[in-house]
């Protein structure tokens, strides 16, 4: 899980934010639990205040943004597939995330990543640890931006089965599979929404019923 921002736009840290009773993060941390994964959950941060909830990845290059959360995750899996979630999409179903898993484990991708409205979402992703030592490179480099990292990780691959990212449209994955309504009751671009500003959490106590 990436929960390492700084929050800035929200005012407040929205790690610990509450919705419903409950801080995003917990609610992020359950998804993740009811998922089949070989060890528990841990939070990708910058900081060590969240120790409580679960156990904390430092960032192995503080102030690069999510790329170094997911760098210093991936040096931390001995898992080959690695799920990442981050803590402010509270709407996400957990269903959504065991679907995406298994379609990782059965197209051999690197990067799994959803796309909604024609926007790549690759902080809710499945990222395979062979891409540990390009993000480390890029970050010593100065390249932070998420995509066009794993996008050249991928060119330098040498494997021919791993020459790929996955990014699929969740509308059409629905709708050519519509199972994948019945994750949530939710419109599609709901799963999605980000809790960036105060303005966000409005209604999202009803909504967080509807994905569940």
């Amino acid at each position: 899980m990436l929960a390492g921002g700084r929050s800035t736009r929200m005012g407040q840290d929205k790690a610990l934010l509450q919705l419903a009773g409950r801080p995003l993060l917990d609610l992020a941390l359950d998804k993740l639990r009811a998922l089949p994964l070989a060890a528990a959950p841990r939070i990708a941060a910058a900081r060590s205040d969240l120790s409580s909830h679960a156990g904390v990845i430092a960032d192995l290059h503080p102030g690069c943004g999510p790329l170094s959360g997911i760098e210093a995750a991936l040096a931390a899996s001995t898992q080959p597939l690695n799920v990442f979630l981050p803590v402010d999409t509270p709407l996400l179903p957990a269903h959504f995330l065991l679907w995406m898993l298994e379609r990782a484990e059965t197209t051999g991708a690197l990067m799994t990543v959803p796309r909604i409205n024609g926007r790549p979402q690759p902080l809710c992703a499945v990222y395979h640890r062979d891409l540990l030592g390009h993000i480390t490179a890029s970050l010593r480099a100065g390249n932070y931006k998420v995509m066009p990292v794993i996008s050249a990780a991928t060119l330098a691959q040498s494997q021919p089965h791993s020459h790929s990212i996955d990014i699929f449209d969740v509308e059409l994955v629905a709708s050519a599979g519509p199972g994948l309504f019945s994750f949530s009751s939710l419109p599609l671009y709901r799963w999605f929404h980000n809790c960036n500003i105060p303005g966000d959490m409005a209604g999202m106590g009803n909504a967080l019923v509807l994905s569940q």
